[in-house]
């Protein structure tokens, strides 16, 4: 399974890859008043309005003090979302077998988590987070 591999205030997050529709740089955010707070605005990238979440707010993460520099595009039931990341790792290719899964009932999202070369990455299902 390839995955690509996020930060998010020093912690490190993965998605598969297979729902990553691109990356982009950071950009301009038009705000949505009265929008839910998960949603932090649109953004127009190539003539297609997206919205983009907080993903610092889904995942209970403190922001860091660092300006997100990252977009990550994600294609979920056949619409685009955004999130803004920190910064984009790599992609990484790991084996099913290392994916420790997790069992909390609270956080159903978190897939499991890879222990790949002294680094802990926490691989979340970004269907089941953004069900919530």
């Amino acid at each position: 399974m390839q995955v690509v591999v996020f930060k998010l205030n020093n912690e490190q997050f993965a998605v598969e890859t297979a729902k990553v529709q691109s990356i982009n740089d950071a950009m301009e955010i038009t705000k949505v008043p009265k929008a839910p707070g998960h949603i932090k605005g649109l953004i127009n990238l190539r003539g297609n309005v997206i919205s983009l979440l907080d993903i610092n707010l889904l995942l209970d993460v403190s922001k860091s003090e660092e300006k997100q520099s990252n977009i990550i595009i994600l294609e979920m039931e056949d619409e685009l979302v955004g999130i803004t990341v920190d910064q984009v790792d790599e992609v990484l290719e790991v084996e099913e077998g290392i994916i420790e899964k997790i069992n909390d009932g609270k956080k159903a999202y978190i897939e499991g988590v890879i222990n790949f070369k002294d680094r802990i990455v926490t691989l979340i299902d970004i269907d089941k987070l953004l069900s919530n």
